[in-house]
Parts: C-alpha cells; structure tokens; sequence
C-alpha cells in the first residue's frame, strides 16, 4: 500500500467511526482531518468533499458488509441451514454494542434528499443484499421466498436500529422458519 492508499483508509477510517457515531450531518470536515490526523489539504487531495467521503466510506463498509456474510452463508450447504445463516449472521452483527442502525439507511434519511452519490452508494448496498438473499434462496430451491426472506432481514436490521432489540435477527429467522416449514419450503423445518 502506497502512502496515499494509507492516507484514504486511514480518513476513511474516521470517517466511518464519526459518522458512525455522530451522524452524518454532525460531522464537518475540520472534525474529519482531526479525527485522521491529516492536513485539510490533504483531505481535500483524496476526496473532493465531503459527500466523495462518505460515499467512499459507505461502498468500502459495504464490501467488508458484504463479504462477510458471504463467507458466513458459504459454510453452510445449500438448503434450510444457509437460509438460516443468513440471519444468524445477522444476529452477530447486531449484537455489537456499537449498532447505532444501518448505516446505509441513516446516511440515505440524513442525506439521501440531497446527495443522489449517498442515494445511489445505499441503493447499491441494498441491491447487492438482494442478490446475496436471491441467491442463497435459489441455491437453496426456495427461490420464490427470496422476497420474503429479503424483507425479513431488512426488517430486523431496521427494528434492531430504532427499537435496539438485538434478537431482532433470531426474531426474523424464526418468521423464516415459520414460513418456509408451513410452506413446505424447506424440508426439515418445524410448521408454524
């Protein structure tokens, strides 16, 4: 990694645990290069403002987001345990202590009316989610609750983020397994 590669991920790094932490909004550019320990020169020769930095932010969260509950679903054989690894993973990134909400869903209500760059970085999250949970329903042979299994996981993120139930995930999981198991879906799952 060059020093500029070091510099970005390191702005990019405090950017994330402030807007993370304090909202989007809240969070000005001096508070940015402080937070970096970077010149605002040199803030501003990596990104040209501040929206660059959170679109920035919000696509490499979404890569490590994304890859992980990738390598958590891929330890499961298709079928009713990858479904259900879906939002065990889930359930372990709830349980952090520092959930404060989807990040993409606060910075799209925080700026998302304003910045189409932040509309389009949560929108691509979520369109990467949906063919995550797509495919794991198709690989599964459920691909006709793809849907509703997206909209579970979508909907225990959000609640965990207002209401701050962690067991939202299990919650959703056991919504999962109640709807597949009375379908038929998936064998081997107890009917409602």
């Amino acid at each position: 990694m060059n020093a500029m590669d070091a510099e970005r991920e390191q702005l990019l790094d405090a950017a994330e645990r402030l807007f993370y932490d304090r909202g989007f909004q809240a969070v000005g550019m001096d508070a940015l290069r402080t937070a970096a320990a970077l010149p605002l020169k040199r803030v501003y020769a990596l990104f040209p403002g501040k929206e660059a930095i959170v679109v920035a932010m919000l696509d490499r969260r979404d890569d490590r987001w994304q890859g992980s509950l990738a390598r958590r679903i891929a330890q499961e054989p298709p079928g009713p345990e990858r479904v259900r690894a879906l939002f065990d993973w889930l359930h372990r990134w709830l349980a952090d202590e520092g959930y404060r909400g989807c990040a993409w869903v606060n910075a799209s209500g925080e700026l998302g009316a304003t910045s189409p760059g932040v509309a389009e970085a949560a929108r691509r999250h979520q369109h990467r989610l949906r063919e995550q949970i797509d495919r794991v329903a198709h690989e599964s042979g459920i691909g006709d609750a793809a849907a509703a299994l997206f909209y579970l996981f979508e909907g225990a993120l959000v609640t965990a983020g207002i209401s701050g139930n962690r067991d939202a995930a299990l919650e959703a999981r056991a919504a999962a397994d109640r709807l597949l198991g009375a379908s038929g879906a998936l064998p081997g799952t107890p009917a409602g």
